[in-house]
């Protein structure tokens, strides 16, 4: 009878099992997502692979397109974030972020508006621009390495991949025709399309069956190509130059 009256707490300690130990690797399963919401640039890096992933399932249905559009605003809002843990102003980010909402949900609505499209490339593009300048101001801020400055590296190249993608689209709108490819070479070439052309255009690795053949969508593809080489030889450097010396001390 006493057997059966012993509570669980005491069974647990007579077998050995302290319920104490079991809340702390809780804890551990747990407590990993609010850490990794505390570094901004890490999220950001790691919705934008996401959307890399998911966008060919993204068709040019209208539930294509919507989805399309809903993840473009996760990543906008999430690109404010990370600008709000800079030193750079909020406030531009968010003016550049809110046309950009209106924007993106008439593109839902009326996909074939040119005006529509290019006003929405060119706000993305320019608010893109100016969350890679925010990055890179946090990023050389200090001389101090920190874990989330390690992360930015990474959103800050995603980031720039981004705006030139929309610079692209705004390209090809003004100047029809500035971009042809392997496949229907005489079609405007798709946002995904760009976001190919921009990877791999930035990180100078020549894959891309996409060309420019007009002397202004030329122009931008040269610029990008000029930043990747300076990102590489300018911010990559410095944060494993900074990275090595903190070992070292």
């Amino acid at each position: 009878m006493l057997q059966s009256l012993r509570s669980p707490l005491v069974a647990d300690q007579v077998h050995g099992h302290s319920p104490s130990r079991a809340r702390p690797r809780l804890g551990s399963v747990t407590g990993w997502l609010p850490r990794l919401w505390r570094q901004p640039s890490a999220v950001l890096l790691a919705v934008q692979l996401i959307g890399v992933l998911l966008y060919p399932f993204m068709d040019e249905s209208p539930v294509g397109r919507a989805a399309l559009s809903s993840f473009a605003l996760v990543v906008l809002f999430l690109a404010v974030r990370a600008v709000r843990a800079t030193p750079a102003l909020l406030w531009i980010a968010v003016l550049l972020g809110a046309p950009i909402v209106l924007l993106t949900i008439l593109e839902v609505v009326d996909p074939l508006n040119a005006q529509v499209i290019l006003w929405s490339s060119v706000l993305h593009a320019a608010f893109y621009f100016y969350t890679s300048f925010a990055l890179l101001r946090y990023m050389f801020l200090d001389r101090f390495v920190t874990t989330d400055e390690l992360w930015a590296t990474g959103a800050t190249f995603t980031v720039v991949a981004w705006a030139f993608a929309y610079t692209f689209m705004a390209v090809q709108l003004i100047w029809p025709g500035s971009f042809t490819a392997t496949i229907d070479p005489d079609a405007p070439r798709t946002w995904f399309e760009m976001l190919f052309l921009s990877f791999t255009n930035l990180t100078s690795v020549g894959l891309s069956e996409i060309v420019p053949i007009l002397p202004h969508a030329r122009s931008w593809v040269m610029i990008e190509q000029v930043a990747g080489l300076m990102y590489v030889a300018l911010v990559i450097s410095r944060i494993v130059g900074l990275t090595i010396a903190r070992q070292r001390a």
